[in-house]
């Protein structure tokens, strides 16, 4: 498997912020990991081994990329209003620098030209990134594999609440989104596939009522898939879902 390691400023959050790339050709693929987490967990976790069979076929190249999380949904002691800014500027990392150094890459190794759409792959709080970019930026984030995820802010904000809290909170937005917003279409256009298992550690409810609203609003282009009660929150079982959901993903 070619691998290649980066380190570059981001200019949005003043420091620099490395990427690993996994693969020679295919579709973009950006792994968000754990809450906490750093790039090499793909690797550490066994998640290189679980995308071997598409990585080596040519069929997604896999970005791997950091958080800010102990800064941000993780800094329980700190002001959430500095909290909840902190994250949105590695939002605006994602997007603005991020995003354009994939698809240059991306475009590299396939001899593409043009602005490939790209998957957003995540597990927990990765899982609750991933699918908020799929659905605040439709046009960039084609594809969103979201594994054991919570959508409301206030599981880790608590009461606290503003403009910046609300575009992050998914299952608040889709609750304020009016069937007639434009993304809807463009929602239809994409696919997603948000998982989750009914055993320990998982936060059920919470997907509940993101496959409510999403039914609501006639989002049928994501798939909300509800495992038994013998699937924890916990990697495992992340594994088995992998290999079992990124080919509906990439074919």
């Amino acid at each position: 498997m070619n691998t290649e390691y980066y380190r570059n400023y981001s200019s949005q959050l003043g420091r620099d912020m490395e990427i690993k790339v996994y693969g020679h050709a295919g579709r973009p693929v950006l792994f968000i990991p754990c809450q906490d987490g750093r790039f090499y967990d793909f690797e550490n976790f066994g998640l290189a081994d679980d995308f071997a069979p598409f990585i080596d076929a040519g069929q997604c190249l896999v970005f791997a990329i950091d958080t800010i999380d102990k800064e941000t949904w993780s800094d329980a002691g700190g002001d959430p209003y500095f909290r909840i800014r902190r994250h949105e500027q590695w939002i605006n990392y994602i997007t603005r620098d991020a995003v354009p150094f994939i698809r240059e890459v991306t475009n590299q190794k396939n001899g593409w030209e043009g602005y490939p759409g790209i998957i957003t792959f995540g597990c927990s709080l990765g899982a609750t990134h991933a699918l908020n970019l799929w659905l605040r930026f439709p046009d960039i984030f084609d594809g969103c594999l979201a594994l054991s995820g919570v959508y409301d802010a206030s599981f880790f904000l608590g009461d606290y609440n503003d403009e910046v809290v609300y575009s992050n909170s998914v299952n608040s937005y889709l609750t304020g989104m009016s069937p007639d917003h434009p993304f809807i279409e463009r929602y239809k256009r994409n696919k997603a596939i948000v998982c989750v298992g009914q055993g320990a550690w998982e936060q059920v409810e919470s997907t509940r009522y993101l496959a409510k609203r999403l039914a609501e609003l006639g989002i049928d282009s994501v798939w909300v898939d509800f495992w038994g009660h013998d699937v924890n929150h916990d990697w495992p079982w992340w594994h088995k879902q992998v290999a079992y959901f990124m080919p509906k993903l990439l074919y």
